[in-house]
C-alpha cells in the first residue's frame, strides 16, 4: 500500500465522533420516554450510529494491518493515547442505547466494553507512571477520557453486574478525577494556554461530574446532596465554557471539535434523569433546551466533518 495512503494518517480521534453521536440518541430516548413515545426515532439514529462505529473502527484496523508503527505512533502519543478509550467508551453508550432495543446486544456490548475499559485504564496509567517525558504542558482534557469511562460503566451495567463491581469502576472514576481537574486547573492558569487545536477538548471538564451524577444516582437510587453537587458543579462548567463562547468561535475546525458533544449530551442527559426523580419544570426546561442545542450543534459538525473530508482536510500528515 502506498506509504501516503490517506489511511496512514486516520485519527484514532474519529472514535469520539461515536461517542457525541452515541450521547444524541441516549438524549432522543430519554425524550420519547418523558412524552410516552415509542422508540422509533432514537432506534433509526442507533442501528445508524452502530453502523458508523463498525465501520471507523475496520479502518483503524486497516490502519493497524498496513501502518502499525503510525498506531504505535498514536498509542506513544501524550495527546493522541488518552483517545484510545474512546473506542470502549463508545461500546458502553452504545450498551446503554441498545438497552431500550435488545437487551442481549445492550449486555455483550457492557461486557466488552467494560473488560477493555479496565485494560485501556491500567496500560494508560501504567504508562503515565512509567513515563520520563511528560511534561505539565502535555496535560490536557483528553486526560480525563480513561477516567469518565469507568463511570459509565455503571450506567450501562446496573442491569447486568454485580453492584461491588459497578461501585468499584465508579471509585476509580471519581477519586481519579479530583485530583485531575487540580493538575489541569494548575496548568491552564500557572502555564501556557491550550494548543487551539485542544481548546475545544475544554468541554471535556463538564462530563466527570455529569456523568458522575448519573453513575451515583443509578447506584444509590436516589438524588441526596452529593448527587446535587455533582449535578450542579457540570452546570456551572457548561455556563462558564459557554460564556467562553467568543474564544471557542473563532478556532479552526479541527476533529477535536467533537468534544463538544458528549458533555453537552451528559448534561442533558443528567437533567432528564434529575426532572424524572425530583419532577421539578426547571429540569426539564434545562433538558429541552440542552437537547436543541446538542441536536444543532451535532448538525453542524457532521456538516463540517464531511466537507473538511471532502477536502482532505483530515487524514494528512501534520507535520
Amino acid at each position: 500500500m502506498n506509504r501516503e495512503s490517506r489511511l496512514q494518517y486516520f485519527p484514532i480521534s474519529f472514535f469520539s465522533i461515536i461517542m457525541g453521536l452515541a450521547g444524541l440518541t441516549i438524549v432522543v430516548q430519554r425524550a420519547e420516554t418523558m412524552m410516552s413515545y415509542g422508540h422509533g426515532v432514537s432506534t433509526v439514529i442507533l442501528y445508524a450510529v452502530a453502523a458508523l462505529f463498525v465501520s471507523i473502527a475496520m479502518l483503524y484496523i486497516a490502519k493497524s494491518i498496513f501502518f502499525l508503527p503510525a498506531v504505535l505512533g498514536d498509542f506513544n502519543n501524550p495527546i493522541s493515547i488518552n483517545f484510545f478509550p474512546t473506542i470502549t467508551i463508545g461500546m458502553l453508550l452504545l450498551s446503554v442505547a441498545f438497552h431500550e432495543v435488545s437487551h442481549p446486544i445492550a449486555f455483550y456490548l457492557w461486557i466488552a466494553g467494560t473488560v477493555l475499559h479496565f485494560i485501556a485504564t491500567i496500560v494508560i496509567m501504567s504508562m503515565w507512571i512509567r513515563q520520563t517525558k511528560f511534561e505539565i504542558h502535555h496535560f490536557n482534557p483528553s486526560w480525563f477520557i480513561p477516567i469518565v469511562g469507568n463511570m459509565i460503566v455503571p450506567i450501562a451495567g446496573l442491569q447486568y453486574g454485580p453492584p461491588e463491581i459497578l461501585w468499584f469502576f465508579f471509585s476509580v472514576g471519581i477519586v481519579f478525577w479530583i485530583p485531575f481537574l487540580t493538575i489541569f486547573l494548575y496548568r491552564i492558569f500557572f502555564h501556557h494556554p491550550l494548543p487551539e487545536k485542544l481548546i475545544p477538548t475544554m468541554f471535556i471538564l463538564i462530563a466527570p461530574p455529569a456523568v458522575g451524577f448519573l453513575s451515583y444516582v443509578k447506584l444509590t437510587g436516589s438524588i441526596d446532596t452529593f448527587a446535587k453537587i455533582l449535578y450542579y458543579f457540570a452546570v456551572f462548567l457548561f455556563i462558564l465554557l459557554v460564556a467562553q463562547a467568543g474564544k471557542f468561535y473563532k478556532i479552526k475546525f479541527y476533529l477535536s471539535w467533537w468534544a463538544y458533544s458528549f458533555p453537552i449530551a451528559a448534561v442533558a442527559i443528567a437533567s432528564a434523569l434529575f426532572y424524572m426523580e425530583a419532577g421539578a419544570a426547571i429540569y426539564m426546561i434545562i433538558f429541552t433546551g440542552l437537547m436543541i442545542l446538542l441536536a444543532l450543534l451535532i448538525a453542524m459538525l457532521a456538516v463540517m466533518t464531511i466537507r473538511a473530508m471532502l477536502r482532505k482536510e483530515i487524514c494528512k500528515s501534520e507535520k
